[in-house]
């Protein structure tokens, strides 16, 4: 006899939850003909339909409201007025990993200080914010921390220890039941709810929300910077990512991609630019698939096809404001203030982007081309949406649209099923291209990723050691060689202040984001002028470069200058 699976139905009526089958053990069940058993069940299932709801109870009964009675004290309850407001209450923010965990500190406490908190550089309350290469020093931090926190009790001096970010989100069952090392986590999408959390622990309770969401911008969060003292910003345009690349953990930690409406970025970028921020970096995990659909007066060109060799997982949205306009308007802000954007992914580098960045004078000329692998196989296993051969095609094309660019790149040694070969392919590609500057990382599996699910990570550690030495090696001798095309040149440099290695030296980034060195000392006002100046963070300066290695500049400062002035980027008229 077929099993029938229990149900339960909710309504104003309420009947008990039955296995509505035939009992298992008939042993005890007097024996009958077939027909008087068949008869028995149907008759019994009769009843207890009878004595549930029927269907007017549905129709007319307003629908069932479940509601859990929680039983608290005062000390423990949160009100806007009382419960979530800082009081004065001090935080103390330490910033590991990338550039999206330095924007959401900013995020972070621009929340915090509207609801009183005070930020200080006295240990009191610490939020960490961190991601994958920086992990293994937060847990190394939690563990002093930890340890502080515990001798804080005994002075009655108490300490809440939270993480924010992508680690908050990926880690939280380690975190908060296996370590028990923190009070507050808060994922990337839920800054808003810190109050609330740091409020629960205040009381003595562990508090988590780590709830990704399809909408959630921060678009009407105006940051608070602390960057390069305030000669330099980030700005977030979009959060998420949609790619889906086999080894990344970003599209389960940050969620889905979803824009910024443009409105707030300009009004962000405005602002920075009316405190005498100098350059601003417009961030995002792929910034370059920037599409606002929000703004009715902003429906644009339709998105433009991908180029031959470039393929997506999904579907990119349609109409809006896309990224090539976002960059005119911003950079329309001011001349003065130069303009950056990371992370692009090469798929979506259409050509009014490259004539955009060879036209505008204060849009950098640099790009970020992150490549991963020169190998079609691993790019393939890797998911990323190229060939090597497609890849070096766009590298042609940026080259000829902006014949002075600097290019900077990213790779990984030791993917899943990556061989020797392989990684030949790699070292190839790094020498073929000429980058300025690279990231380069030793393949590190993350849990929910398609890699860890589909794929093996067969390369040995020392394997995978070995071959991201050798891409350093490689990757260092092709920056020195295209750094060594410079030296003579004269460079518009931004300075960012003194030197971490001399007191007696000054450093700043050209336009292609080298580091230069040059002495601290007078220069002229101008290019022709006779009375001099001293120079200051914050400041343009034309450069001589007289040296070059594979990751700095060295140089001597002619005048100041101002970016509006300049006759070209690479400074060809002062040579």
């Amino acid at each position: 006899m077929r099993t029938v699976k229990p149900f339960l139905c909710v309504s104003k009526h309420w009947a008990p939850l039955r296995w509505l089958s035939k009992p298992r053990n008939c042993s005890n069940v007097a024996r009958a003909s077939s027909g008087e058993k068949k008869k028995a069940v149907s008759d019994n299932f009769r009843r207890q339909v009878a004595s549930g709801p029927r269907l007017q109870d549905f129709i007319k009964s307003p629908p069932v409201t479940l509601a859990v009675n929680y039983q608290h004290t005062d000390e423990h309850y949160l009100s806007e007025d009382l419960g979530l407001l800082g009081d004065a209450r001090k935080v103390y923010f330490e910033t590991y990993g990338c550039q999206m965990n330095v924007n959401d500190t900013e995020i972070a406490w621009s929340i915090l200080q509207k609801k009183g908190y005070q930020r200080t550089a006295d240990l009191k309350q610490v939020l960490l914010s961190s991601k994958e290469k920086a992990e293994q020093t937060i847990w190394n931090r939690l563990q002093q921390l930890t340890a502080m926190k515990k001798k804080r009790l005994k002075t009655n001096s108490p300490m809440k220890i939270g993480i924010l970010g992508c680690m908050a989100e990926r880690l939280k069952t380690e975190l908060l039941e296996r370590e028990k090392l923190v009070d507050v986590l808060a994922g990337p999408d839920a800054y808003r709810d810190l109050p609330r959390l740091l409020a629960a622990a205040a009381g003595g309770q562990q508090a988590s929300n780590v709830l990704l969401s399809l909408e959630e911008t921060y678009a009407d969060i105006m940051p608070v910077q602390h960057a390069s003292q305030g000669r330099s910003a980030f700005v977030s345009i979009m959060r998420g990512c949609d790619n889906m690349c086999s080894y990344c953990i970003v599209p389960f930690t940050r969620g889905r991609e979803r824009s910024r409406p443009v409105s707030s970025i300009l009004e962000e970028v405005q602002m920075l630019s009316d405190q005498g921020v100098k350059e601003v970096t417009l961030l995002g995990q792929n910034v370059n698939s920037y599409r606002d659909t929000s703004e009715v007066q902003f429906c644009g060109s339709e998105r433009t096809k991908l180029s031959r060799g470039f393929s997506t997982v999904y579907r990119a949205k349609q109409g809006g404001l896309r990224f090539s306009d976002l960059l005119d308007l911003v950079s329309r802000i001011d001349p003065d203030m130069r303009i950056r954007f990371t992370s692009p992914h090469p798929k979506d580098f259409p050509d009014e982007v490259l004539q955009l960045i060879a036209e505008r004078q204060n849009v950098c000329k640099q790009i970020h081309l992150p490549a991963q692998s020169g190998s079609n196989q691993v790019l393939k296993a890797m998911r990323r949406g190229y060939t090597r051969e497609a890849y070096l095609d766009l590298v042609d094309n940026i080259k000829q649209i902006i014949p002075d660019v600097s290019l900077s790149s990213d790779f990984i040694s030791g993917f899943c099923g990556e061989t020797d070969d392989d990684h030949q392919q790699t070292l190839s590609l790094i020498r073929e291209v000429g980058f300025n500057v690279g990231f380069l990382f030793a393949y590190s599996m993350r849990k929910k990723t398609h890699a860890f699910h589909r794929l093996q990570d067969d390369v040995a550690p020392q394997v995978k050691r070995r071959r991201l030495e050798e891409c350093i090696s490689v990757f260092r001798e092709e920056a020195e060689r295209v750094n060594a095309a410079v030296v003579g040149s004269t460079q518009l440099v931004l300075v960012e202040g003194e030197s971490k290695r001399s007191a007696e030296d000054l450093c700043g980034r050209t336009d292609g984001n080298m580091k230069v060195i040059f002495p601290k000392e007078d220069v002229a006002v101008q290019a022709s002028a006779s009375n001099t100046a001293p120079i200051r963070g914050g400041g343009y300066v034309l450069v001589k470069i007289l040296s070059a290695g594979s990751q700095s500049l060295r140089g001597r400062a002619l005048s100041h200058t101002s970016l509006r002035s300049t006759v070209t980027p690479s400074c060809d008229g002062y040579k």
